[in-house]
């Protein structure tokens, strides 16, 4: 597939009239879905596909479109051939754009990922789970980017993971939720996670307990915290936001005395997750971005279109200025001592249908869902009927954080809208006093 974008690009480099520019993005994938259900595969498929998106550039104007590619380099020549005519009748008729910025110093980088999913995946699931009301998808193979341009630059990056995300089912709402994603299947690792999937499906077989609104010492797994970060990524640590005081970073921005936990140190770590070192444009993409650094903002993530606006130097973020590759940094708190600290509290598991209630303060509502239990004297007694949360950042890693495990867990995004995700994020658990639920 490399060697096949490349020839096309070698091809398109023909295509160009006076002084005529292109950019254009490969995204690809070869996938392998299954669903479970009751503990058995209900339905196998597979995805193969190919998007080129290309960039035509003249002067300060530029039009972009897309085409779906067949694998055949006859008919994917008639394809682009045509694309480039129509963008060019286009592209007399625009504007020049003001903020257009795309990368003119070639830097060539090739990552080619190893291929070690497992082909007994799927029969260890099986046996693992029978008996059981599960209900899940295991997504696997390979993604692909790549990009091209008329300057001579090319970038290749492949990465094969897989991603199980699934639920032990007992009743009405009632159900655990886990998930198992990485680049290489550890049979311990899952085994553990089925182990205690399974322990946490006895206790949901309990009588549900209520709580009265109000605070509460809680823990955040990493897959809670991991919708929390999610939510903040929308605006929170791009510049656009932070210049036209969009973001929900806003206090941290403006307030040097209001920051986090010294112990939150939060990284764009691209060279640690599975998304592409490069991104549409051409630009490079730096190993880490340190995002904030015990607790203090930092730096924001800043796309080409940004940093022209606003005469900064990018550091390769995508248009849309989002983390990819979520870091954050661990504590030095056991994850064997969570239930003896907790105490009396609140074990969540998992967040759902999460928002800002006051955007500017960084303030969140959402809900409990799943597996969410209620602790006393560091043992789960019981399942806790689901709560609604409405709570600011800088209760949750700053003021209120009590620890950070020294365990993470390594998350894929299960977004497979046009395309399985790219983003990522490697998140310990944390303990959180005095929590406001709502109602």
């Amino acid at each position: 597939m490399q060697d096949y974008f490349y020839a096309l690009a070698d091809f398109m480099d023909k295509q160009l009239q006076d002084d005529e520019v292109y950019l254009c993005e490969l995204t690809a994938e070869q996938s392998e879905f299954v669903r479970f259900n009751q503990g058995h595969i209900r339905q196998p498929g597979s995805v193969e596909q190919r998007y080129l998106e290309i960039d035509l550039i003249k002067k300060q104007c530029c039009v972009t479109g897309q085409l779906a590619l067949s694998g055949s380099m006859h008919t994917d020549h008639e394809r682009v051939a045509t694309l480039f005519s129509e963008l060019r009748d286009k592209l007399q008729h625009l504007q020049d754009d003001p903020y257009l910025f795309y990368a003119t110093e070639v830097h060539s980088t090739e990552s080619i990922g190893t291929n070690q999913l497992p082909a007994e995946a799927l029969t260890e699931i099986v046996s693992s789970v029978q008996a059981h009301d599960f209900v899940g998808i295991y997504a696997s193979g390979g993604i692909f980017t790549g990009f091209a341009n008329s300057l001579g630059q090319r970038n290749w990056h492949s990465s094969y993971n897989f991603n199980l995300d699934w639920s032990f089912y007992h009743s009405k709402d009632k159900a655990v939720k886990s998930a198992y994603a990485g680049c290489h299947w550890e049979t311990p690792i899952f085994q553990d996670k089925i182990t205690q999937a399974l322990a946490q499906l006895e206790i949901l077989k309990r009588k549900p307990h209520t709580i009265t609104p109000g605070p509460y010492r809680v823990y955040l797994s990493p897959t809670a915290l991991y919708e929390i970060l999610q939510l903040l990524s929308w605006d929170g640590f791009g510049l656009k936001a932070q210049r036209t005081k969009a973001s929900a970073l806003l206090k941290m921005l403006e307030t040097p005395a209001q920051h986090l936990h010294s112990s939150v140190t939060l990284t764009e770590n691209t060279a640690q997750g599975i998304a592409p070192a490069f991104q549409s444009d051409g630009f490079i993409r730096p190993a880490q971005v340190p995002l904030i650094s015990q607790g203090v903002y930092d730096s924001a993530l800043v796309s080409p279109r940004s940093a022209k606006e606003y005469g900064v130097k990018t550091n390769g973020a995508n248009d849309e200025e989002t983390p990819l590759s979520f870091d954050l940094a661990a504590g030095d708190f056991q994850k064997a001592d969570i239930l003896k600290t907790l105490d009396t509290g609140i074990y969540i598991n998992n967040l759902w249908y999460l928002n800002y209630s006051d955007r500017a303060a960084c303030r969140m509502t959402g809900m409990t869902r799943f597996a969410t239990f209620w602790v006393e004297k560091g043992e789960i007694v019981a399942p806790l009927n689901v709560m609604r949360f409405d709570e600011t950042l800088y209760n949750i890693l700053g003021d209120k954080l009590i620890a950070l495990t020294k365990e993470r867990e390594f998350i894929i995004e299960t977004d497979t809208y046009e395309k399985r995700s790219t983003g990522s994020a490697q998140l310990p658990g944390a303990l959180v006093e005095d929590f406001s639920f709502t109602l």
